[in-house]
């Protein structure tokens, strides 16, 4: 009888694709958001959209390069795979921009890519130091990730209307609630193994954000945009739902996969009925 020898992965066979599915939602749902509301579409779109995954997928290999320069003493297997992954996609990010920045009005696209670049440089530097689950890092993410409308609107039109900077706050302020929602269970779940008393500072943090939603869906309500108000209203409706259950062992053992789940799904919802309200 023969048995079979799992080899370890070389570099050659090393691949960085975001394990981030929140980021990766926070990232494309404003910009899907944004397509259907303008309404209209131009090839630049899908460029605008190569580049914004080109620059989600970039940081993980820059992380690696970054770590060996300036952490690890000796050369890592996975470093040559990094640096080709990252020259590919800088080749494709410096092809991307220049199509944007030659085609529509090149002041705006050059703010917005410096703040992008300097966003990934950030970001590489916060995950050298392992401080990438730092909330409030996330939260500076979450502003980061969702001005991808921005984009969307610029790669069709020479300006950013109105609307575009309501989803881009509408969106940052789902995914910041969110955030402290999904550290609270996590905290929950760290104290509930550990048999020790739990660091309530993400839970109250994400009761605040609930309250801030509900003010707001309030304020939208009585300005009359009642789709907003009651996108609002539901989303920190599903995010209390949550917090309830966190109280429970069942809901704690449950797959952190399937809360990524219910939480995607609520977070659609959330998009559809703002996109119908900004409609």
């Amino acid at each position: 009888m023969s048995t079979a020898t799992l080899k370890p992965p070389t570099d050659s066979a090393r691949s960085f694709v975001p394990r981030e599915h929140g980021a990766t939602a926070m990232l494309l749902t404003p910009f899907f958001s944004a397509a259907i509301l303008l309404r209209q579409a131009s090839w630049q779109e899908l460029v605008a959209l190569v580049s914004i995954f080109c620059a989600l997928v970039i940081k993980d290999p820059l992380v690696v390069i970054a770590r060996q320069r300036l952490v690890w003493k000796q050369e890592h297997p996975e470093t040559k795979a990094a640096i080709r992954s990252a020259t590919h996609e800088l080749v494709v990010l410096g092809a991307c921009g220049l199509a944007l920045v030659l085609t529509r009005d090149w002041r705006p696209w050059i703010l917005l890519l410096i703040c992008a670049a300097g966003f990934t440089v950030l970001a590489v530097i916060v995950n050298v130091r392992n401080r990438q689950r730092s909330e409030w890092f996330q939260v500076a993410s979450a502003v980061a990730l969702t001005s991808t409308c921005l984009a969307a609107c610029l790669s069709v039109r020479e300006d950013i209307p109105g609307w575009c900077w309501l989803l881009w706050f509408l969106s940052t302020l789902q995914a910041t609630a969110g955030i402290f929602v999904v550290h609270a269970r996590l905290d929950a779940r760290v104290a509930a193994r550990k048999g020790t008393a739990q660091n309530n500072s993400n839970r109250r943090a994400a009761f605040v954000c609930q309250a801030i939603l509900a003010l707001a869906a309030v304020g939208f309500g009585y300005l009359g945009r009642l789709w907003i108000g009651a996108a609002l209203l539901i989303l920190a409706a599903g995010y209390m739902f949550d917090l309830e259950h966190q109280k429970h062992p069942t809901s704690l053992q449950m797959p952190l996969t399937r809360v990524g789940q219910q939480a995607l799904a609520l977070s659609i919802v959330y998009s559809l009925m703002i996109v119908a309200g900004l409609w």
